[in-house]
């Protein structure tokens, strides 16, 4: 018989959702802007700006990690620029593995939005347009809320993404207990240790519920917002 989690396991819990939520904050704003201008713009190196948001999907995630490690660390220009002019530093904190995880996330994010906005007929923005409505007023009268099951579809996997993200995060934040150990990260180490089963059992479990929960919770917004019809994916 399985065993409850432990208070140690349940810390790996919730720095896990910590990192999976900081991870898709940071990303959605920026997730959306890039797939509504791939979506609806055209203009010289579109392809070249595809191409480079879908790389951490394509790559392994340990490059990804490496290249994170670059630009990132403390004598990386931008991890070097951030420390000096903010005082933050993200190699091996809780926020190097949400950068981490934001990163792997975004392909993901930002092709489950794109769709969604291709989708959304320019017929009716030009209806609004014609109406009197401002560019900024049209997006979010029309094209923003007929996108938002893909919205919440790319948050869905996005969050599902980060929480299970591991390749880039080892590589950038480490394997650190209680500030980067992660629930994928958790597992591996347990996998390390003879007679963990029991430990390694319960996080995996654990892992499933979140990704299942992620899922119908995004499922119920979409049913809520656009009718019963409405699915996520």
């Amino acid at each position: 018989m399985i065993a409850w989690p432990t208070a140690t396991e349940w810390s790996v819990v919730a720095l896990s959702l910590k990192v999976s939520v900081l991870a898709v904050a940071l990303t959605l704003p920026v997730a959306y802007a890039l797939a509504w201008l791939l979506a609806r713009r055209r203009f010289p190196g579109r392809v070249l700006l595809d191409a480079a948001v879908h790389l951490p999907l394509v790559l392994p995630p340990v490059v990804t990690g490496w290249v994170l490690l670059l630009l990132f660390g403390r004598t990386g220009p931008l991890g070097h620029w951030l420390e000096q002019t903010t005082g933050l530093v993200l190699v091996f904190r809780g926020t190097g593995a949400a950068l981490a995880a934001a990163v792997m996330a975004l392909p993901l994010m930002v092709r489950a939005m794109r769709l969604s906005i291709e989708a959304v007929d320019r017929r009716l923005v030009g209806a609004a347009r014609t109406l009197g409505a401002t560019p900024w007023r049209a997006f979010l009268t029309v094209t923003l809320p007929l996108s938002l099951p893909g919205v919440m579809a790319g948050t869905m996997l996005g969050f599902a993404r980060s929480l299970g993200e591991f390749g880039a995060t080892i590589t950038f934040a480490s394997n650190i207990p209680g500030e980067t150990r992660t629930l994928p990260l958790a597992i591996y180490s347990g996998l390390q240790v003879p007679g963990a089963e029991s430990e390694v059992t319960r996080l995996a479990i654990i892992s499933v519920l979140l990704s299942v929960a992620a899922l119908l919770a995004s499922e119920w917004l979409v049913r809520r917002s656009h009718g019963r019809r409405a699915h996520v994916l």
